[in-house]
């Protein structure tokens, strides 16, 4: 029968294992370091906006879309979008400027509030209140009583009214702040 006896020092062997976990430690740091600095790291898809593309709104994205353009305006800036919309005109606007606007349905007997993105175009005066038009355009910022995303217009055609008009609240985090309801 062999019988090995193994002798091993604490000491020494606490030293080496501590300089092996500070070597691993070490590296792990490195590697996110430089992944963070050099390999941007935190962007993704949601941070970049491609100015060549032209993203279209629909009825269902409406409205987040909306509402996350106003939240963010600096990162829409230069983004091209396309939709219809019926033109919508305050007392105070100028010749070149309107709300392409749809209706958003508030409440189950639907009551609606009027939502949309304020537009400006040099023919704007050529479409009359409640026309509907369909634009493609560039998001710019600007201001109208606050800074606020205006869509500088390259293209307006009009259209026919859409079949499906009405525009809902966007996701469960939507707050009514309308004083109709």
């Amino acid at each position: 029968m062999f019988i090995f006896n193994l002798k091993i020092n604490g000491n020494k062997f606490s030293k080496i294992l501590m300089a092996i976990l500070c070597i691993i430690v070490l590296i792990i740091t490195f590697i996110i370091c430089y992944k963070l600095i050099f390999n941007n790291f935190f962007q993704t898809n949601d941070n970049y906006i491609n100015e060549n593309t032209v993203y279209e709104l629909n009825t269902q994205n409406y409205t987040n879309v909306l509402q996350n353009v106003y939240n963010n305006i600096d990162k829409y800036v230069g983004q091209k979008i396309k939709f219809t919309g019926y033109v919508y005109r305050l007392y105070d606007f100028t010749n070149e400027q309107f709300v392409l606007a749809r209706d958003m349905v508030v409440t189950s007997d639907f009551q609606t509030v009027v939502v949309g993105f304020l537009c400006h175009s040099t023919i704007a005066s050529n479409f009359e209140d409640y026309t509907w038009v369909e634009i493609e355009g560039t998001i710019t910022k600007g201001d109208y009583y606050g800074e606020m995303p205006i869509i500088e217009i390259e293209n307006i055609n009009q259209v026919e009214e859409p079949s499906d008009e009405y525009v809902y609240p966007p996701d469960d985090s939507f707050v009514v702040t309308s004083t109709v309801l």
